[in-house]
């Protein structure tokens, strides 16, 4: 009989579990096998662990965000509703104070929906999607710490498991490790040149605690209540109300330098109640607390532009958080690591795995989406005093008073609000906002006037009072 010989499937390891590691996985496992190296001992259903400790603090996924996951893996936003997550209604469902002061209407025409749950049940529903894959497997308790390999072409990682010292080889090497991606430091270990760097550090610091949803509030739709806070009014202070599974909220609250809430529990409530509106506070004056306060201070927005080296080794990538992070208040971080992990997919089935060039290709793929978010970060966190070492550019200042612009057009305008939340969802880029949905009301009108106070009901006020 004659010999039958079947073609090697490609190997790729993804350094890190979290989010940006799991839509990586997804991403590849369509093209490799997939081994996803994690130093710690994931936990076995929806509960904390160390390598995640912003966990704590709210979270959401925009629209954009929604359907890059649904996409990536079909079901998994059912599967998180299932167990407790909701999909809310943007801005139907949502009493929200933009960052100018500016209170948005109610609209319910838009079809923008945010996914709300812990961050723990989001990470464990999207675990079990991922590990069910097939040509998926996970190291646990094992540490990347170098690559394998040269400037030309990366050959695989090495990891410290338990006390044993070991090299993985793989034909795509994947960090989504992260903020704290060891990449710059690997890549110029191989001989390659420093990667350029931009940080933005508005100063925020985080203070979150969960409380047991009070009132007749539990069981119910109740609406999300956020308060951004004005860069133009230093220190920033804002605030957020999630309501999550388990009939619980994560109220998180959030201060820019010389304004930053502490872990004080007593000092809570009054940060809250001393916000531009004392919503959230007043909301929170019969909730019973159910932790302690935690809090976070590494919130800077910090880009890698790996896209930009003039030299890029085969065989190694670069995804989510480890490109960039962002200041959390913006809630996109999750977003962009699916659609980072779109572009992989999506570029793997135009182009080999294992060809030359495809590792630069995708890099550079996984920058665009990237770019998007970075742009809204920055456009207000650079306004901060102290917040970058440069001023902010010529096309920052005018995309923040642009956007300000926007905010104050949708508040009013069902078409336009559309138009902002496509943008703001991550959906389509910038330039949505230059469209006559947009510039038509901005420069015509009419103009319903601006709300002077949070479109909450009183029906909603009474059921988290009684």
């Amino acid at each position: 009989m004659p010999d039958i010989t079947t073609a090697r499937r490609p190997t790729a390891i993804v350094i890190g579990a979290s989010a940006s590691g799991l839509f990586a996985a997804a991403a590849l496992a369509e093209h490799a096998d997939v081994t996803i190296v994690e130093r710690d001992v994931l936990p076995g259903g929806p509960e904390p662990r160390r390598g995640v400790p912003q966990a704590r603090h709210a979270h959401l996924v925009w629209s954009g965000g929604v359907l890059a996951f649904e996409d990536l893996l079909p079901g998994v936003v059912d599967d998180a509703v299932v167990k407790g997550g909701r999909l809310v209604h943007i801005m139907g469902d949502m009493v929200s104070r933009a960052p100018n002061e500016i209170w948005f209407r109610r609209f319910t025409s838009g079809h923008h929906r945010n996914l709300v749950c812990t961050r723990d049940l989001l990470d464990s529903v999207l675990r079990t999607h991922v590990f069910a894959l097939p040509g998926v497997t996970v190291r646990q308790d094992s540490t990347a710490f170098g690559l394998e390999g040269t400037s030309e072409r990366v050959t695989g990682v090495r990891v410290h498991a338990g006390d044993k010292k070991l090299t993985l080889t793989a034909d795509l090497v994947v960090d989504a490790s992260g903020r704290g991606s060891q990449a710059p430091r690997w890549l110029t270990g191989l001989g390659l040149p420093q990667v350029a760097e931009r940080e933005v550090n508005a100063g925020v610091a985080y203070a979150t605690r969960l409380y047991r949803a009070p009132g007749t509030t539990a069981g119910s739709d109740f609406p999300l209540i956020n308060v951004q806070a004005n860069p133009a009014k230093a220190p920033g202070q804002g605030g957020i109300i999630l309501p999550v599974e388990g009939d619980r909220w994560v109220v998180t609250l959030s201060g820019t330098r010389g304004g930053e809430p502490t872990a004080d529990p007593d000092a809570f409530l009054p940060f809250a109640l001393g916000l531009g509106d004392p919503i959230i506070g007043e909301l929170l004056q019969n909730a019973e607390p159910l932790t302690d306060v935690a809090t976070t201070r590494s919130t800077a927005n910090r880009r890698r532009y790996y896209e930009k080296l003039s030299d890029w080794p085969d065989g190694f990538l670069v995804l989510g958080d480890a490109i960039a992070g962002y200041n959390p208040v913006y809630g996109h971080g999750l977003t962009v690591a699916a659609q980072c992990a779109l572009a992989v997919r999506d570029g793997l089935r135009r182009q080999p795995l294992t060809a030359p060039g495809t590792a630069r290709t995708l890099q550079r793929a996984a920058a665009k989406p990237v770019a998007g978010a970075w742009d809204l970060a920055v456009g207000q966190d650079a306004l901060y005093p102290g917040a970058s070492d440069n001023p902010p550019t010529a096309a920052e200042r005018f995309l923040a008073r642009f956007v300000d612009r926007a905010v104050e057009t949708g508040a009013s305008n069902p078409r336009a609000m559309t138009a902002l939340l496509d943008v703001m969802s991550l959906e389509k880029p910038a330039t949505r906002l230059f469209s006559p949905d947009m510039l038509r009301p901005m420069l015509f009108g009419p103009r319903k006037p601006l709300l002077d106070a949070p479109p909450i009901t009183n029906a909603e006020r009474r059921s988290a009072t009684t």
